[in-house]
């Protein structure tokens, strides 16, 4: 029964896995060229702009911003259409399996804000960073689990998966309700026209996706003129793409997330990450991670998102409101806890978003989100490593 109910997290956990690595090579590539003489040269190309459009029609951007408003929304896109099939036919359609994960993630989201807004308390410029921590980085966070191979179970890479879809889900409403700008009515009038063409598309039965695409190009457009983030319309599209179980010969949803996976696991996010993980290091020291943004990104993602995901999980439990994954223990959940504090690409993103009217704390957020990440990593690695050994 679980082997059957589990070929779907199969499939993604052998992908994402795969494209954590990848990530890791990009982070690294990026690291080694802001720190070389071609430092320069990394950092003026990101700021250059380009235009995109015809005549006074488009928009012009630096390569920077494309990187993060356009192929973002794709990834939006993507993930949002893994949270709608889940909660429709996946592991998140049954609430009894699905309420660890949910709970996990609800711990592991407001605790690390906890420990963030406590270390800045007071200052109202770096305060606004505090769901920096909040975030997991699914591509990274299997990717490590992938190299413990069957010597962890699949329940528990379940629970990550479905733990770091609902972490993505709260991402969105976050950007949502606390990143937007100051809001354009003529814009979101013209979001909400757009929406409303996709939804009957979608009533009609629409199984071509290119009216979609077409209508949600405009809305990307909207979106980004109305002072919400971008990626949103990335959501709003994929929330609209249909999939319903009835339908078994095809599936729209279905067909767009095999199709576009590849390319978001090895194109969009190692992109996104050499375009983000690029930080000069001169001059840095154990004082330079204890200035509050990155001391307060660094314990939110290892110390607030183990305890949040672990406590809670662990209460939830024991009042037997939910239960454990398969063939695991205590210990072998704390290490997957610990993982879930690799934040990463996310992190970096709503990271960009927090202090992008004051980006003197940009290199700040990046050191806290590697060094956060890193000690996640070895440590969560190391612990399950024993836990498989006992």
């Amino acid at each position: 029964m679980i082997k059957n109910l589990s070929k779907p997290f199969i499939w993604f956990f052998k992908l994402e896995a795969a494209s954590g690595l990848i990530l890791l090579i990009a982070a690294i590539i990026a690291l080694v060229i802001s720190n070389s003489s071609f430092s320069n040269l990394y950092f003026d190309t990101l700021n250059q702009y380009l235009f995109v459009g015809i005549n006074d029609f488009g928009l012009k951007l630096s390569i920077h911003h494309w990187i993060n408003d356009l192929l973002m929304a794709i990834f939006f896109f993507f993930v949002t259409l893994e949270i709608k099939r889940e909660f429709i036919q996946g592991e998140l359609s049954n609430l009894k399996k699905a309420l660890l994960p949910i709970i996990g993630a609800i711990g592991g989201m407001v605790v690390p804000a906890l420990v963030y807004v406590f270390i800045n308390f007071g200052n109202t410029e770096t305060l606004n960073g505090w769901a920096i921590p909040s975030a997991t980085d699914i591509a990274f966070s299997l990717g490590i689990l992938s190299l413990l191979g069957s010597r962890v179970p699949i329940s528990l890479k379940i629970f990550l998966t479905a733990l770091a879809i609902i972490d993505d889900l709260g991402a969105i409403l976050i950007i949502a309700f606390f990143y937007s700008g100051d809001l354009s009515i003529s814009y979101l009038s013209l979001i909400l026209i757009s929406y409303i063409l996709l939804l009957i598309l979608n009533k009609f039965g629409v199984k071509k996706f290119m009216p979609y695409l077409i209508i949600g190009a405009f809305m990307w457009f909207f979106t980004y003129k109305s002072g919400i983030h971008a990626t949103i319309a990335g959501v709003l599209l994929a929330s609209t793409i249909p999939h319903r179980i009835k339908d078994k010969d095809f599936s729209l949803l279905i067909k767009l997330e095999h199709a576009i996976s590849p390319y978001v696991a090895f194109m969009i996010m190692p992109i996104f990450a050499f375009a983000n993980a690029g930080v000069s290091l001169e001059g840095l020291s154990l004082m330079s991670l204890l200035e509050p943004v990155p001391l307060g990104i660094l314990l939110g993602l290892f110390v607030g998102k183990q305890i949040g995901v672990m406590l809670i999980s662990f209460i939830a439990v024991k009042l037997g409101v939910a239960q454990m994954p398969d063939k695991s223990s205590w210990l072998s959940l704390y290490g997957v806890s610990i993982l879930t504090g690799v934040g990463f690409t996310m992190s970096l993103f709503v990271g960009n978003l927090a202090f992008v009217e004051n980006i003197q704390y940009i290199d700040g957020v990046k050191i806290g989100v590697l060094s956060g990440s890193l000690l996640s990593t070895v440590f969560g690695y190391f612990i399950l490593l024993y836990a498989s050994k006992k």
